[in-house]
C-alpha cells in the first residue's frame, strides 16, 4: 500500500509519498495475503522536464510487468513527444494541467491497462499536479481506476482555490487528523441506530464541527512542505505501530512546483551512487 499527500498552496504544490510496495499472494484459503513488502518503490515524478508538472500514484503498483513508475516515465516521453504517437504531445507555451491529466488518463488507461491480458482488480490513483502556461496558480488533477472502470479525470484542487489537501492510499492516520474521525465512524454510527438514509449528513455534520484546517493559502513553500512530509509521516508512524505487515514505510520522497522554479525535488532515494554517475540528473 501506500501513503500519498497532495498540498496546494498560492506559493507551491507539495507531491509526498512513501516507498513500500506490497507483493500479494493468495493463501490455501484463497484470500488474498502480502507476502513481502518492498521499501523502495519510487510514486513521485518529473513529468516534463523543464515544465512545472509532476505526477504521484497509490494504489495498483503495475500494470502486467511494467511498475508505474516505468509507465510514468514513457508517459513523459510521450508528452515531451519523443514517443511514437505525437497526439500525447503538449505545447509548453500553451498546455494546461487538464490537458496533461486527460492525455494521461489516455496514455495510463485507454493504451496500457485496458490492453493487459489480465485486468488486475482493486484501485489504482494517480494524481498530476502544477501550473498551467502563463497561470499564476496551481491546480492538482486525479486519475481513479476502480476495479477496472476509470473515470474522467476530476480536479482535486481548482486554480481558485486559495487551498487544498488530497490524499490517498492508506490514509487512517490522515483522515483522524485532518477530518477528525477515523474510517470506522459511518460502522458505529449506523450500528447505533442512524438510519442509513441520514449517514452522508450525519458525516458531513460531523466533519463541520471536527476538520483542522492546518493549510492556510499564504503559507510560504517551507511551511507547506513540512506540512505534507508531517501528515505523511504520521500515518506511517501509524501503520507502523499498528498491527499487521508495515505496508507503509520506507523513505518520503517529496517534491514542490512552484510558478517560477518549477519542479524540484527536495528529498529523494537514489538506488545508484551520484558520485559514480556524475552526468546522471534525474531518474523518477
Amino acid at each position: 500500500m501506500t501513503v500519498c499527500v497532495a498540498l496546494k498552496v498560492h506559493d507551491c504544490i507539495v507531491f509526498t509519498a512513501d516507498s513500500a510496495t506490497s507483493l500479494t499472494g493468495v493463501d490455501a484459503a484463497g484470500n488474498h495475503v502480502v507476502v513481502n513488502i518492498y521499501d523502495h518503490a519510487n510514486k513521485v515524478f518529473n513529468l516534463h522536464k523543464g515544465l512545472p508538472i509532476a505526477g504521484m500514484t497509490a494504489g495498483i503498483g503495475n500494470f502486467g510487468t511494467s511498475s508505474i513508475s516505468t509507465l510514468s516515465k514513457d508517459l513523459r516521453v510521450a508528452l515531451t513527444g519523443n514517443h511514437i504517437s505525437s497526439e500525447f504531445t503538449i505545447n509548453p507555451e500553451a498546455y494546461t494541467i487538464e490537458e496533461v491529466a486527460h492525455k494521461a488518463r489516455k496514455f495510463l488507461y485507454e493504451d496500457r491497462f485496458l490492453h493487459l491480458e489480465e485486468v488486475p482488480t482493486g484501485t489504482f490513483q494517480y494524481w498530476i499536479g502544477g501550473y498551467s502556461a502563463g497561470q499564476d496558480l496551481g491546480e492538482v488533477w486525479k486519475i481513479q481506476i476502480q476495479d477496472g472502470n476509470c473515470p474522467d479525470p476530476i480536479c482535486e484542487a481548482a486554480p481558485t482555490m486559495s487551498s487544498a489537501i488530497s490524499w490517498g492510499g492508506q490514509t487512517e492516520a490522515i483522515n483522524r487528523l485532518l477530518l477528525g474521525y477515523g474510517q470506522g465512524l459511518p460502522e458505529a454510527l449506523l450500528s447505533a441506530g442512524l438510519p442509513p438514509e441520514n449517514l452522508d449528513a450525519g458525516l458531513r455534520h460531523v466533519a463541520a464541527r471536527t476538520q483542522a484546517n492546518l493549510a492556510n493559502p499564504a503559507m510560504p513553500t517551507r511551511d507547506a512542505i513540512d506540512l505534507a512530509v508531517f501528515l505523511a509521516e504520521a500515518q506511517k508512524q501509524f501503520v507502523r505501530f499498528s498491527i499487521g505487515s508495515n505496508t507503509v514505510g520506507g523513505e518520503l520522497d517529496v517534491a514542490t512546483v512552484t510558478k517560477h522554479e518549477g519542479f524540484k525535488w527536495i528529498k529523494r532515494k537514489h538506488y545508484y551512487s551520484r558520485e559514480l554517475n556524475p552526468l546522471e540528473t534525474d531518474h523518477a
